[in-house]
């Protein structure tokens, strides 16, 4: 059951293991400004999320008022003090809660296996999201670990000392764990300040990002030695992070998160990936006889003002005569998205069916509009040729190895700031096709690598990389056994990344295990004695 606020416990400082490490308070200016948002921001939840039939829980979240009840301990207190007596600090602290803060869908799907990792190291996770997209992937993406209590789940709290400190009471946190590149200094304050180590896991940093942080350079700088480890991506990361003020004790670089496999593969190796059992969260189709002997496409992810360019290009390869029977599956990025792109698609005169209808794919189907949920490894493993979206428009573009790693190739528009040195591996051996990369190397007829086929090293203009990514794409419908080539080249690549994650997972387990080790010994002497 939910807590109430006046059964929030105040977090006993006397519990917290003691570290000499100072703690860097932001400048007032910024303690001020977040005074004076903060009904303003109420406000914004208000307009944004007041029809929602989960106002009043998002409300209480992010304000401190109520909180689903913590995680239950996977161990007992005689295993814990066994682990104690032993001398076994990981054992025992593995029993605690890890608070991880992912701020929407993306953050959420490239935490999510090492989320289950530690799991299944007996840890117990708190996961917050910010927005309302991440919010409903954390609850479907780790929906049994909440029933059986192993995970709670809420929206982050506001950036105010005094709701962190209501947050942290419930919690009891071991350590605080942020993806990516969301911070804020209030909330890193009050974790250095109660010694729970924080981490910035899969930590990117872009030049557009680094130029913002910058601009606030006291605050910046606060953040940065309140963090008790960054974890980045690359290693040009890891040096914008130093000049934001983090000394180089406290950076690693481990590589990407993304390349780990966040949902189920095909089950069997079958070459015919059109065969695959793939799970899903959503009722399951026969699309055997709808998709017999047809090039497929799928557009994922995609966003406003990519629906009209992936329909265009859809014209016009339905249009040569070797490929008429070609199928596009488009999947909207956000839910509140999917009426708009349907009415795209019938504005366009594409002959559509729908997912949430439960419309079956006929022969004479051209689009299929996939407005569902958790459902994308499907449409990826069905498909011959994958867009991933957010890469036409700046967005930054979503994780290319999903795709890669059902051997699906994969194209990619000139906007992956969010993903860049996944694309440039992936192009680097044929996977992943973009215009103007310079990694990237074609699949030859023998299944080789080779020099690339469009890529002259001059910066293109949106229009001419569209026209690129349109005949790359027709050239693998076109080409099947080398769009498979390339397919297979990309679930290599990304079987070879898979220990990305038992990189992050160690470095994480080693803080927490210091920032534990002196209350533990602690504790022993006080047994003792």
């Amino acid at each position: 059951m939910p807590s109430s606020d006046n059964s929030l416990p105040s977090f006993d400082k006397s519990t917290q293991p003691i570290q000499s490490r100072a703690v860097y308070k932001p400048p007032i200016y910024y303690q001020v400004t977040i005074g004076l948002l903060k009904p303003l921001y109420r406000l914004q939840v208000w307009r944004r999320s007041h029809k929602r039939d989960n106002y009043q829980q998002e409300v209480e979240q992010r304000f401190g008022k109520r909180y689903p009840a913590p995680p239950v301990p996977n161990a007992n207190i005689q295993s814990n003090a066994t682990a104690i007596e032993n001398g076994n600090h990981r054992e025992c602290n593995s029993k605690k809660v890890i608070w991880c803060h992912a701020v929407s869908l993306g953050e959420t799907n490239t935490v999510a296996p090492l989320l289950d990792a530690l799991l299944a190291k007996g840890y117990q996770i708190w996961l917050t999201n910010t927005t309302q997209t991440g919010y409903a992937r954390g609850a479907s993406r780790f929906a049994d670990d909440i029933a059986q209590g192993r995970l709670s789940h809420s929206y982050v709290p506001v950036d105010s000392p005094a709701v962190i400190e209501t947050f942290l009471g419930h919690v009891q946190p071991v350590a605080a764990l942020f993806v990516e590149t969301e911070l804020w200094a209030n909330i890193l304050t009050k974790l250095s300040e109660h010694h729970i180590p924080s981490v910035l896991v899969n930590g990117r940093l872009s030049a557009s990002s680094f130029k913002s942080y910058q601009k606030i350079g006291a605050v910046s700088a606060s953040m940065m030695k309140n963090l008790s480890l960054i974890i980045a991506q690359d290693n040009e990361s890891a040096k914008r992070f130093r000049q934001l003020g983090a000394h180089s004790a406290q950076i690693r670089v481990a590589g990407s998160l993304k390349w780990v496999i966040n949902t189920p593969k095909p089950k069997n190796d079958n070459d015919d990936v059109k065969k695959a059992d793939i799970g899903s969260d959503g009722a399951d189709l026969d699309l055997d006889s709808g998709i017999a002997d047809r090039p497929i496409w799928v557009a994922a992810s995609t966003h406003s003002g990519e629906g009209e360019i992936v329909l265009s290009w859809q014209q016009q390869i339905l249009s040569n005569p070797l490929l008429a029977n070609s199928l596009l599956i488009i999947v909207p990025r956000h839910p509140e998205r999917f009426d708009e792109v349907a009415e795209l698609i019938e504005k366009s005169g594409l002959a559509m069916a729908r997912r949430s209808a439960e419309d079956a794919i006929s022969a004479n189907t051209q689009v299929y509009l996939a407005d569902s949920m958790g459902e994308l490894m499907r449409w990826y493993a069905l498909a011959d040729v994958a867009l991933v979206g957010g890469s036409l428009v700046d967005i930054g573009g979503h994780n290319p190895v999903e795709p890669a790693s059902v051997a699906t190739p994969v194209l990619m528009g000139a906007y992956t700031q969010s993903c860049q040195s996944v694309v440039d591996k992936l192009a680097s051996v044929g996977a992943l096709y973009q215009p103007n990369n310079a990694f990237y190397s074609a699949i030859n007829a023998n299944g080789q690598v080779s020099q690339p086929r469009h890529s002259d090293g001059k910066q293109s203009s949106s229009d001419d990389g569209d026209n690129l990514l349109y005949q790359q794409l027709k050239y693998w419908l076109s080409h099947l056994t080398l769009a498979k080539q390339a397919g297979q080249a990309g679930a290599a690549m990304t079987e070879q990344q898979q220990a990305v994650l038992h990189r992050q997972l160690s470095m994480i387990e080693g803080v927490i295990e210091q920032y534990a080790k002196p209350s533990f010994e602690q504790d022993l002497s006080q047994d003792v004695n």
